[in-house]
């Protein structure tokens, strides 16, 4: 018995040695649209975005195949292979059809906080009914490759992990790294040892102020114009930013999420993980899933063409780079491979582009339900027939309109009518739509492919390009067009030749090219096609 046990071992190891890299990096950019590559490359350093480039591989034309492009869907689908249509992850949160109650995609009741006492913590990816890249390596290492992911927000840690991973960590309301029972029981001890340093604290007691002279900042707008949203507190989005007066002396530690320092705390986080859990020392595989969650935050703040976006962009460059020269070190230069994405892109201001005769505008659907439901009843003479309107889709009683067998089609075209009354609706889709066409293109295709049978509503309303229900500041993302689902997709190190394309490819491709690169299994939901680097 103890020598098959061997065997087995050397057969693994073998496997698993045979020249696969060490430590396999999975980088998320939040909101980073494509153009952020070439806006700001001439203000780049050579160790970050442009050693990505120049040394890795670049598929130029990658985007997304589905709708919503929210952050939990992004990161599930970047690591299952597959679109919300197979992997559940709807949305960011969503009505539950089943339960009658909102879902936020990653919440866990039966889990609870690790590292702190509080409810930040519940969390788990049960909700992810499709494999993770991380689960298939676990899977085929028979547990001895390590899967460990980092994020500020608790979606963008949980869903990359998978449900097999060794850990996942994110960051607290207090500025604390905390996990959930899911994945342990009690924090490491160098992760208590890292919380108690008050990092997050230390960071927060400074300016934030721009990198370069701001009348450099040639590729953004000026400083003061009235598409930026100022913090809490101030009446203008201009620099310099006293970080220590806006969060209190540290004590509001959320801030830090919406300054670029929250990348850096991420990066320095991340570099602990490599070492105290000394991921990819040796000839089995590891994985570790590292989300830069701040340029989200800050894109949502002040929008893409602001100089805050810019300096941020210039710093996680900078981030990015030292990151890279600390691998080389401890894993080892070609030792490693990593690729970079991103989880969505993001609209350009729409009073911006209003501003530049540009068409774009902002709808403000109030009292959908009530409004739906009063039309609905004076056609089939039933109150309650719409149960939820949210995520600009319509869930209605199915109880009701089978117990007075109702006409779906009269109740889907009544909604159609109401909501293309709406100057910024483009296409209202219904559940018999999305089910039953074989849509094989456009933007159809991707609602298709966003939609789950047993979570998603009835009716769907999709809005014009340039559209959103935002405030008038700042931005938002999660349509099907380009400004949304054109996002990077950088690869370089072990097994990843130099070179580009432009060929079109989707984010589902990522995990199948990873399973490729490392020999492992696909995830089991599985859509995309390995990736040819030509």
């Amino acid at each position: 018995m103890r020598l098959l046990t061997i065997l087995f071992l050397l057969i693994t190891t073998t496997t698993f040695s045979q020249n696969n890299p060490k430590l396999m990096v999975g980088l998320v950019v939040d909101q980073m649209r494509y153009e952020y590559i070439y806006r700001f490359w001439d203000r780049y350093e050579n160790n970050g975005f442009k050693r990505l480039i120049e040394e890795g591989y670049n598929f130029k034309n990658a985007h997304y195949n589905y709708i919503p492009t929210y952050t939990g869907p992004g990161h599930s689908s970047i690591f299952t292979g597959t679109t919300p249509a197979t992997h559940g992850i709807v949305s960011n949160g969503w009505y539950d059809p089943n339960t009658e109650e909102y879902r936020y995609c990653v919440s866990d009741s039966t889990e609870q906080t690790v590292g702190e006492k509080s409810a930040e913590g519940n969390m788990s990816p049960r909700t992810q009914f499709s494999t993770t890249i991380g689960d298939e390596l676990k899977l085929a290492s028979s547990g001895r490759g390590k899967v460990i992911a980092v994020a500020l927000k608790d979606r963008s840690a949980v869903l990359p992990a998978g449900h097999a991973a060794d850990g996942a960590y994110w960051m607290s309301s207090h500025g604390n790294w905390i996990s959930s029972t899911f994945y342990m029981e009690s924090l490491p001890k160098w992760v208590k040892k890292y919380n108690s340093k008050k990092r997050t604290q230390s960071l927060l007691c400074q300016n934030w102020n721009t990198l370069f002279p701001i009348e450099t900042y040639t590729s953004s707008l000026s400083d003061h114009n009235h598409f930026e949203g100022p913090y809490e507190g101030l009446e203008k989005a201009v620099f310099p930013y006293d970080l220590k007066t806006i969060s209190k002396n540290g004590e509001q530690a959320s801030l830090i999420k919406a300054t670029p320092f929250g990348n850096q705390i991420t990066r320095e986080f991340a570099q602990e993980v490599v070492i105290n859990e000394t991921l990819g020392q040796d000839e089995i595989t590891d994985l570790l899933t590292v989300s830069f969650s701040s340029i989200d935050y800050i894109g949502h703040q002040f929008g893409p063409h602001s100089i805050e976006m810019e300096d941020a962009m210039l710093r996680l460059d900078q981030e990015l780079g030292a990151f890279f020269q600390f691998l080389d070190e401890i894993v080892g230069k070609g030792e490693y491979t990593v690729f970079l994405t991103a989880d969505h892109g993001a609209v350009p201001v729409p009073s911006y582009l209003i501003d530049q005769k540009i068409p774009a505008g902002y709808v403000s659907m109030s009292n959908v339900k009530e409004k739906l439901d009063s039309l609905l009843n004076n056609e089939f003479k039933v109150e309650g027939l719409v149960k939820n309107y949210s995520n600009y889709q319509v869930y209605l009683n199915h109880e009701l309109m089978q117990q007075h067998h109702l006409d779906y089609s009269k109740a889907y075209q009544i909604a159609e009518n109401f909501f293309m009354k709406e100057e910024g609706v483009y296409e209202v889709l219904n559940r018999r739509q999305l089910l039953d066409t074989d849509w094989t293109e456009g933007i159809k295709a991707k609602a298709q492919n966003g939609y789950h049978p047993g979570l998603s509503g009835d009716i769907w309303v999709i809005l014009k390009p340039g559209w959103i229900s935002y405030p008038t500041t700042g931005t938002t993302h999660g349509s099907a067009f380009s400004y949304d689902t054109h996002i990077p997709m950088l690869w370089m190190g072990k097994n990843v030749p130099h070179g580009e394309s432009v060929k079109q490819v989707n984010i589902t491709d990522i995990s199948p090219t990873v399973s490729n690169l490392l020999n492992i299994p696909q995830p089991n939901g599985n859509i995309g096609i390995v990736l040819p680097f030509e």
